[in-house]
This record gives structure tokens, C-alpha cells and sequence, in this order.
């Protein structure tokens, strides 16, 4: 068996890697002569590229605007599988605050991770309805999410980060028809794939067989979670039994619609990987526009 390492994209796993677990527990990495070891980062050390571009996994599950920077910027990484088809995050606020659509976030404090693809997000949303994003008061909120209890306390009037899927299912005491939850690609977001596989391109091209089988693998796991997203409850009641089972069962079937397109797992959409790039580079967040040519393939589906 060859042993195969993989970096997940978050502190901890999420029903975002059903897909993944699911392969390992009904045993297609095996078939494929692969064990299959996920892993969280350390911080300290960085995210889930830093990990890959090391060397120190093989793969490395990553959202795509990171890829982007850092093939940009001479990395040698590359991707070779779309995990979700659209956006995950969203702005949140409280109902009857006086925000009642992207526009009002000029002059509210908006809280958020502010790097530059965030910022350069929520300018767009605000500026594309209409506002003046200028005027958007940043909240540095740093890694992490603001609560709806930490938006009706004050902390700020709105958040942005927060996935729709995730976050948005955790228990909370202020009501659903209290809460404003606007994904981002409904309020003017350029299509993007929000999560990608991605491995060294130095592997890619030494090993192509390893990728392949991986990802062939993987894509038999998404594709049977996307067929039956509650499968996957077992395996989170392992890996997360910290998170109510109730939350996990609202999450897999929404986040499971994110993992197809036209029926087809893993295909990386040219139009998503260049209009984003060209979002990017017109916020200055990328120098070459065309960079996505080089930094995803789908010659290993």
C-alpha cells in the first residue's frame, strides 16, 4: 500500500471532506492500493498549501484564489480536482437593523479576516449594488466567525467569512427569522470554485499514476456522498463527535450540492478559474491573469 498524505483545509474536519472519508471508509483508496492519511494544519507552520509547497503532504485541499497567489507567485502547485462549484461564504447580519441589502454595508462595521481577497470581496458586493465601499468600516476579526449572538450584542453590524453550509447550521440562540444570511455569489460574487485539490506539480509530473488513482478514488467518495449525503454521518461521528449530530445532517445535503456540476465531480470550469483570475488581478490580488492556465488540470479526473 502506498502511504498517501493529505492536508484539509481547515482546524478541524467539516462536511466539506465527506467526499474523502467517505473513499478511505468504504474502501476505494484501498482498492486503489492507497492508505490515506488527512490531516490539520498548525497554524504556526501555515495553511494547507504552505504544508504542500514543503513537501510535507502529498495533497493539500485549498481555495482557489490561495492557489492562484501562490502559482502566481512561482509556486509550483497545481490543481487537479474541484471539491465545490460555487461560493460558501456569506454576509451576515441581524433583521430590522436598517441592512436590508448589500448597498446598507457602507458605513457599518463589518467584521472579517481582512485579507486582501476578503476586502476586495466585500467592496465588490457593496459596490456592485450601488454603495460606496469606501465606506465600509472593517472589524479585524482575524480567523475567527462572528456569532448572529455577537452581531444582535453589537460587536459589529455585519459579518462576512462565514460559510452557509457551516456556520451558519451551529446552534444559536438568536431566531432564523432574525438573522440576514446572504450567500455571496446571490448578492453579485463572480462564479468561483471555492475549494480545489491540489498536489505538487512536481508530483504531477513525476508519479501521474498516484495522482490519478487518487483522485480517481476521491471522486468515487464524493460522488457516492453526493448520492447519499447522510452516509457520512458515521465517519463525522468518529472524526468531529464534538459537533451535534443534528448540525452535521442540515449540513451534508447542502454543502453535497456544491460538489456537482452538470452531474460531473472534479472538473475544473475554465470560465470560473478565468473570471476569477481576472477578478483578482483587477483588485491587484494576482499580476498575471492568466496564471489559472497553469495552475489547474483535469487531465487526472
Amino acid at each position: 500500500m502506498r502511504r498517501v498524505s493529505v492536508m484539509l483545509e481547515y482546524f478541524h474536519p467539516w462536511t466539506n471532506s465527506a467526499g474523502f472519508y467517505l473513499a478511505r471508509a468504504r474502501g476505494f483508496y484501498a482498492a486503489a492500493g492507497l492508505a490515506v492519511e488527512f490531516r490539520v494544519a498548525d497554524p504556526a507552520w501555515g495553511d494547507a498549501l504552505a504544508y504542500l509547497a514543503r513537501g510535507d503532504v502529498d495533497f493539500a485541499i485549498c481555495p482557489s484564489n490561495r492557489l492562484l497567489v501562490r502559482r502566481d507567485g512561482g509556486q509550483r502547485l497545481l490543481g487537479v480536482a474541484a471539491i465545490n462549484h460555487r461560493a460558501l461564504e456569506m454576509v451576515q447580519a441581524i433583521a430590522g437593523r436598517g441592512i436590508e441589502r448589500p448597498r446598507d454595508l457602507a458605513g457599518r462595521r463589518v467584521a472579517m479576516n481582512p485579507t486582501p481577497r476578503g476586502l476586495a470581496m466585500v467592496r465588490h458586493l457593496v459596490a456592485a449594488d450601488g454603495g460606496d465601499p469606501a465606506a465600509v468600516a472593517v472589524i479585524d476579526a482575524g480567523s475567527r466567525e462572528l456569532t448572529p449572538e455577537a452581531l444582535a450584542e453589537g460587536m459589529a453590524d455585519a459579518s462576512f467569512g462565514s460559510y452557509w453550509a457551516w456556520e451558519a447550521l451551529l446552534p444559536s440562540t438568536v431566531p432564523v427569522a432574525e438573522r440576514i444570511q446572504w450567500p455571496v455569489d446571490e448578492i453579485g460574487a463572480p462564479p468561483y470554485h471555492s475549494y480545489q485539490l491540489a498536489t505538487q506539480q512536481g508530483l504531477a509530473d513525476a508519479d501521474p499514476d498516484l495522482v490519478r488513482a487518487f483522485v480517481r478514488a476521491t471522486g468515487e467518495g464524493y460522488r457516492a456522498a453526493a448520492a447519499e449525503p447522510l452516509a457520512a454521518l458515521p465517519v463525522y461521528e468518529a472524526v468531529i463527535p464534538y459537533f451535534p449530530q443534528a448540525m452535521l445532517a442540515a449540513s451534508l445535503p447542502l454543502i453535497a450540492e456544491t460538489w456537482l456540476d452538470a452531474g460531473e465531480w472534479g472538473v475544473q470550469r475554465d470560465y470560473k478559474l478565468s473570471g476569477y483570475a481576472a477578478w483578482l488581478a483587477q483588485h491587484d490580488i494576482l499580476r498575471d491573469p492568466g496564471v489559472w492556465r497553469a495552475a489547474a488540470s483535469n487531465a487526472f479526473l
